[in-house]
């Protein structure tokens, strides 16, 4: 699982094994999770997070976009 960003206490990945899905990245931070589909950016599920954290994350991820999707074509292109 390589982190690709990490944003206050949040944590950006991906699982090695993700690459037959369309681009996307996994977020966690303690026990919560989610997964936003990038371009265009939307999520996909959350486990404990709450909308206002949602958001926020959302926010991160349309910021990073690029270099969220970069880093996935990079990774799963070898």
């Amino acid at each position: 699982m390589p982190t690709i960003l990490r944003a206050g206490p949040f944590r950006f990945f991906f699982f090695a094994s993700d690459g037959r899905e369309p681009p996307h990245v996994h977020v966690e931070r303690d026990e919560k999770l989610a997964k936003f589909w990038l371009s265009p950016v939307r999520i996909q599920s959350s486990g404990g997070f709450g909308r206002n954290e949602l958001n926020r994350i959302k926010n991160i991820v349309v910021t990073h976009e690029q270099e969220l999707l970069e880093s996935w074509r990079d990774y799963f292109s070898n």
